[in-house]
């Protein structure tokens, strides 16, 4: 199969799922929480329920994909968004919001292992990481998305999620015309079944503790960095918006870390992504009141945590590497641990020590998470 022929596909449902299901919420929340009238508590509570609904999908995703092929897990996660999306803007109430939110995050769960699937079977290995790395960076093109419709929409976020669940159908049509019926698997297909264990497979611990290290210190800025910013000045809707759009436009950029590590190898480019991502963090901690520094730190992160993501994922690829879809499933799955305990202990840090101190201390931990690096020279997958 040519690359782009899967890669834009790829890239659609992966901003459909990502970025219009998921990372949209935290943008339309305050439009959600004046119309239905909920507190902050329940805010939080429901947001919750992203990063749970993900580390249980992306388990059975992952097991799903290894016995039949990633097409039905994709369409799983094309109708668990489309369906997410038009409870979210028919939510008369919080439980039938929660429910939405729920299959949303469902949706990024089920739809990560099986395109690291379909690309170790239909795309030649010189080219995989590249693949890997584009689709990817489709969260970017969806973070772009929902910035743009928060800033354009405002406070029309029923309409908005319409909008997005026509978008995600066109998307779920697109990619069961591409990905290839069970029937037309190649003979050379690498999914094993028998053994999901991670216990003993050389450099396990190592992308584990990474995985986990970095979803913890990611989290502090997605789930606040624009509760940081807007505290800072006196910034209005449109400024808000733009900052989720920039660090959008720069995630684009995370599509070439494949490109990266091909020529510098994947201990070099994991470390520049990890200290680029502690830049970010601290950079946001000094002037947050200026928005030009504020945007080039929200650029920053968009820019590295794509990348970084990345990164993990061929890694993870690397270290399982007769099993695509565990390689994605795994290091994915202890991202989203990482960010539910990073969440939470970013939001107590904050209330205790304030948004400065917390993301300097959390631009500390990313700091050090770069020394939890690949081995220099790293087995390419095969096929």
């Amino acid at each position: 199969m040519k690359l782009l022929r899967l890669i834009l596909p790829g890239i659609a449902m992966i901003a459909s799922t990502y970025g219009l299901a998921r990372f949209s919420f935290g943008l339309l929340l305050p439009d959600i929480q004046d119309s239905l009238q909920f507190s902050n508590l329940t805010s939080g509570t429901i947001s919750a329920l992203f990063y749970v609904a993900f580390c249980f999908t992306i388990t059975i995703s992952t097991i799903i994909t290894i016995k039949k092929g990633p097409r039905k897990m994709i369409f799983a996660a094309s109708l668990a968004t489309l369906f997410g999306l038009l409870l979210m803007g028919l939510a008369p109430n919080i439980y039938i919001l929660g429910l939405g939110v729920l299959l949303a995050g469902a949706s990024t769960g089920l739809v990560s292992p099986p395109y690291g699937a379909a690309i170790s079977l239909w795309i030649e290995e010189k080219k995989q990481g590249t693949a890997n790395t584009w689709i990817n960076s489709g969260t970017s093109i969806g973070i772009i998305l929902s910035g743009l419709g928060a800033l354009l929409l405002t406070p029309h976020w029923r309409i908005t999620y319409f909008i997005y669940a026509l978008l995600t159908f066109i998307t779920l049509l697109w990619n069961l015309k591409i990905i290839p019926k069970q029937s037309m698997y190649s003979t050379r297909m690498v999914l094993k079944r028998g053994d999901y264990s991670i216990k003993g497979v050389e450099g396990s611990v190592k992308l584990s503790t990474a995985s986990v290290v970095l979803g913890i210190c990611s989290a502090a800025f997605w789930t606040f960095s624009r509760s940081f910013f807007e505290s800072a000045g006196s910034y209005e809707d449109w400024q808000l918006s733009i900052f989720w759009v920039v660090i959008g436009s720069l995630g684009i950029l995370g599509g070439f870390s494949g490109s990266l590590i091909e020529k510098k190898g994947l201990a070099f480019s994991y470390r520049i992504a990890t200290v680029l991502l502690s830049f970010a963090f601290i950079l946001l901690a000094v002037s947050p009141e200026k928005w030009f520094i504020a945007y080039s730190a929200a650029g920053l992160f968009g820019g590295s945590y794509i990348f970084l993501t990345g990164v993990l994922l061929v890694w993870g690829i690397r270290v399982f590497i007769h099993n695509a879809s565990l390689g994605i499933g795994v290091p994915f799955l202890l991202l989203a641990v990482g960010q539910v305990i990073g969440s939470l202990s970013a939001g107590l840090c904050i209330g205790f020590f304030g948004y400065a101190f917390t993301f300097i201390l959390f631009g500390c931990a990313s700091l050090i998470a770069s020394f939890i690096n690949p081995k220099k020279k790293q087995t390419s997958p095969s096929i």
